[in-house]
């Protein structure tokens, strides 16, 4: 293949490549920043030769629109810019000239500054070789002196624009949700326009989510070509996807949202988050599998680890927490071969209800008389790991932490302070309060063998102000998410046997910025097995398996009161990070020698799950059946899990195409000792004995015999 990043300096001219991608980038005579390809891999020679193309002329139109991949206001653009700013003399339009490179074998920085103001521009680009998602994102910097210049307003600084090449028509795919049913996957033909995928609650959101995958209507799960984009933020964002009348469409991805301007004072910088995408052919599932292998390989701090089978107490026991009560769940989770026990919510402070004791991170003296460690002791004795609940960013008011720092939250002076769940936000944005929480955190997993935290975020913000005369209330949105990487950076650093789940009172939190210093996500609050089906399978468009929490819960589920098998439970629950969340007192002796049964089974294909090749065979509203593949990258082994979720009398289940086998092998089921030949499971596919009943369910594990 051509190098990941080749110039043609005499053109003007860069191309950079993955294994099957290439992203041309061109400056034209004004030293516009434009996106000439993105597609199947070009060569310099092949690249240059789309400069002979003439630009369409159309009058009152800028030929450029659309097409540039350093996208700023300016001269005739009227579309959404992903650059815009306004100097101090109130001039909105940026005029750039480039002035210069700097490029390694797998990164490229492009620099330009205004022609007038002290303003420049850095636009960084970087490949792999070992996947076709690329990252950029943009440094803008004021160079000028305090004495003679006055700050820059930042209104937009989208990290990236991704030019989309002229297609047959366009189809959008994302996500959509609330609290309790996230990650709802939508495909619809996109708009003329500008379509706008937000969050503006300083968190990612339960609503959407920070990525976007466009194709031409004709894409199935595997067949088609894809190009997808996607923002590693975990605060407030933005994406934009414009589609001209020229049929041009361009995605733009950044941090904020509007009418949040932040002031760059002179010099000051401002580093925008990265946005990544991946141009991949082999339809919607070939593009979740590469930003699974470059999540896995690229993001996650520790991508090669199996993550342990986890059990919590939070259906179990709500706010009524001791240490009988948790060594007792802690005695059952062991025997059924969880690996981890995690305490959830309940065990510091005075927090025996929801609305007092949040901020006070010390344990319950009456519940816990001697601390943490006769429990953490015992939970080690039974050969489990200690996770521990927290929720660090909010704040009770009935706490002594808020006695103690009222002014600690977000608000306004003139303004009420806004509820919800009890609790208030804290301004993590200011230096104080991200050191306190630090401090304090570390001084608990000091004193404390502790092996994990569920890192919660239960509400969006609100009065977002910073009263303080030396607060900034429009940096607050980006401060907050940067304090609280540079927390959890630390802490992992200090303690580096620590493992952490994002959780966003669901999945309100979820986004490869967060991937970048967790091992895991907390999907969605909402428990049910069937309910889960369709969470899980928008969640797996761009999401790992290694990072996707799923719980067996009791039955009536304690939210839908829907009843379901254990299997069926079980089943849906092992397509993640398999774990289990009911009140082990309750479940009778079958259920819980089932249940030893079934995670024993996870743990035997739980390296498929975590680090193979995902194959969606039957998407959740593909008929009554849903199945999921996976295949272990050498191809030696493959596990198969399907659901039903009704039986129609008279009708037989069909057989289950496979996908991706040896077709001259033959695969040993590890259960039945069955054999089949490869050819055969993939053109005529794998038998299925689900029971005859609803909500019937089953793993299936094949080993290649050869």
């Amino acid at each position: 293949m051509p190098p990941y990043i080749a110039h043609d300096p005499d053109h003007r001219l860069w191309v950079l490549s993955g294994p099957a991608s290439s992203y041309v980038l061109h400056l034209d005579d004004e030293d516009r920043l434009r996106g000439l390809h993105w597609g199947p891999v070009l060569t310099l020679e092949q690249a240059a030769s789309l400069l002979e193309r003439p630009l369409p002329r159309r009058q009152f139109e800028d030929p450029a629109d659309g097409a540039l991949a350093l996208d700023t206001a300016g001269a005739m653009r009227y579309g959404h810019a992903a650059v815009q700013v306004r100097f101090a003399d109130g001039v909105r339009d940026l005029e750039l000239r480039w002035t210069g490179e700097t490029r390694s074998a797998h990164e490229l920085a492009l620099t330009f500054s205004d022609r007038h103001y002290p303003l420049t521009i850095e636009a960084h680009f970087r490949v792999h070789a070992d996947t076709d998602v690329m990252e950029r994102h943009l440094v803008l910097r004021h160079t000028g002196t305090e004495a003679a210049d006055g700050p820059v307003t930042v209104v937009r600084a989208d990290s990236a624009t991704w030019n989309v090449p002229r297609l047959n028509g366009y189809r959008l795919s994302q996500v959509h949700g609330q609290w309790g049913a996230e990650t709802q996957l939508t495909r619809t033909e996109l708009p003329y326009g500008e379509t706008v995928l937000s969050s503006r609650r300083g968190t990612t959101s339960h609503h959407a989510n920070p990525w976007v995958m466009l194709d031409d209507g004709t894409a199935t799960e595997d067949h088609g070509r894809v190009h997808s984009a996607a923002l590693a933020w975990s605060g407030s964002w933005q994406l934009t996807v414009q589609r001209l009348p020229t049929e041009r469409v361009a995605v733009s991805a950044g941090a904020g949202h509007s009418p949040i301007t932040p002031q760059l004072p002179p010099g000051a910088e401002l580093r925008t988050p990265v946005s990544a995408a991946a141009y991949t052919e082999g339809g919607f599932g070939g593009a979740g599998r590469a930003w699974h292998r470059y999540l896995l390989d690229h993001v996650l701090p520790h991508p090669r680890e199996v993550r342990p089978v986890l059990y919590n107490s939070w259906e179990a026991t709500e706010f009524d927490v001791g240490i009988e009560g948790q060594s007792a769940l802690a005695e059952r989770a062991a025997a059924l071969g969880v690996e981890l026990f995690v305490m959830d919510d309940g065990w510091f402070g005075a927090r025996t209800h929801d609305a007092a004791g949040l901020g006070d991170w010390t344990p319950n003296p009456e519940r816990f008389p001697d601390g943490l460690t006769p429990l953490i002791d015992r939970v080690h004795e039974l050969g489990m790991r200690f996770g521990l609940w927290v929720e660090p960013e909010m704040v009770n008011p009935d706490s002594d932490l808020y006695r103690a720092h009222p002014d600690w939250v977000l608000h306004h002076l003139t303004r009420r302070r806004t509820e919800a769940r009890n609790q208030l936000v804290l301004n993590l944005a200011r230096p104080d309060v991200a050191a306190w929480m630090y401090d304090r955190l570390d001084e608990l997993l000091t004193k404390n063998d502790i092996d994990f935290l569920k890192w919660d975020f239960n509400r969006p913000f609100t009065e977002a102000g910073w009263p303080d005369a030396e607060g900034d209330p429009e940096a607050l949105w980006t401060d907050h998410v940067n304090h609280l990487y540079a927390v959890i950076d630390r802490l992992r650093a200090t303690h580096p046997h620590l493992r952490i789940e994002s959780c966003g009172s669901g999945g309100a939190r979820l986004d490869p910025g967060i991937l970048a210093r967790t091992d895991q996500m907390w999907t969605s609050d909402n428990t049910d097995a069937l309910d889960r089906l369709d969470i899980q399978h928008g969640f797996s468009q761009l999401y790992p398996a290694r990072v996707m929490g799923a719980w067996v819960t009791d039955s009536p589920n304690p939210y839908t009161r829907r009843s379901l098998p254990l299997d069926f439970r079980f089943h849906v629950a092992m397509a993640g990070v398999l774990g289990i969340g009911g009140d082990l007192t309750r479940w009778t002796d079958p259920e819980l020698a089932r249940a030893a049964e079934l995670v024993a089974a996870y743990k035997r294909v739980r390296p498929l799950v975590q680090h193979g090749l995902q194959y969606r065979l039957r998407a959740p509203g593909d008929g009554e059946l849903s199945a999921v593949q996976y295949l272990a990258a050498d191809g030696t082994e493959a596990a198969v899990l399907v659901t039903r979720r009704a039986r129609r009398f008279g009708h037989a289940d069909p057989a289950l195409p496979l996908r991706a086998l040896a077709p001259d092998a033959r695969y040993r089921d590890a259960d039945t000792g069955a054999r089949h030949h490869g050819a055969v499971l993939l053109s005529h596919g794998l038998p299925l004995t689900l029971t005859p009943n609803d909500n019937a369910s089953a793993l299936v594990h094949l080993v290649r015999e050869d």
